[in-house]
């Protein structure tokens, strides 16, 4: 098979892996902003689940794409759904369950997906095309959750762990996610040069060992 043709291969079956992941991370924290008072994300009509409403070019196909082919992680990221933390009834307390709810999320879709590839192996689907699809689904959605939990501004667990600092350093903290062009740099750069990849690496493989004790009762239930 000829390199562009493993590469067609390639995008298409991560594409749709990446367009929910990335396209329902973003919309989880639209609903959970608007559950504890802003209504800013479902004003601008970001609430939904059509992957169309979030794709960046860039960002949602172009990156995925060049990270893929470069050190093997497709992360990528989409149009960010606005957030007014004023307008939350617990500004700094909310922000947390804002910020964690894209992970989750990313966290929801991976066992989604690992579930189905237990039920297509039950059932012994053997198509090739779908089996790469659910592990590339359990893949890029275990990536997202993990990298966005990095305890860095303006990466949710940034956000998280600023909700959860005393008043003053919280303040202090957040500052940080005005370079944030200059931390996405610096984080490509670390993943590029092997030195952050790792540690993601190891964070990945035990978040799908956790999918993959939560769905042994199942394959126990399909004698696999």
């Amino acid at each position: 098979m000829s390199e562009f043709s493993q590469a067609i291969q390639t995008v298409a079956v991560y594409a749709i892996p990446i367009l929910f992941a990335i396209s329902l991370h973003e919309a989880a924290h639209g609903y959970v902003a608007r559950y504890f008072g802003d209504p800013t994300a479902a004003q601008l009509g970001r609430l939904s689940m059509n992957p169309t409403r979030h794709i960046d070019p860039f960002g949602t196909i172009l990156l995925p794409l060049i990270l893929y082919l470069t050190i093997h992680m497709p992360f990528g990221y989409a149009k960010p759904v606005p957030v007014d933390y004023s307008r939350l009834r617990n500004p700094k307390k909310q922000m947390g369950f804002v910020a964690a709810a894209g992970p989750m999320a990313n966290f929801a879709m991976g066992l989604g997906w690992m579930v189905w590839l237990v039920i297509m192996r039950g059932m012994d689907v053997s198509e090739p095309f779908l089996i790469k699809m659910a592990i590339a689904g359990i893949n890029v959605n275990a990536i997202m959750c993990v990298f966005n939990l990095l305890p860095v501004p303006p990466l949710d667990g940034g956000r998280i762990l600023t909700a959860l600092l005393p008043n003053e350093l919280a303040r202090r903290y957040a500052g940080i996610e005005r370079y944030t062009l200059w931390i996405f740099i610096g984080l490509m750069v670390l993943m590029y040069f092997n030195v952050l990849t790792p540690l993601l690496g190891g964070m990945v493989g035990v978040f799908i060992e956790l999918l993959a004790l939560l769905v042994l009762p199942l394959q126990l239930l399909m004698n696999i």
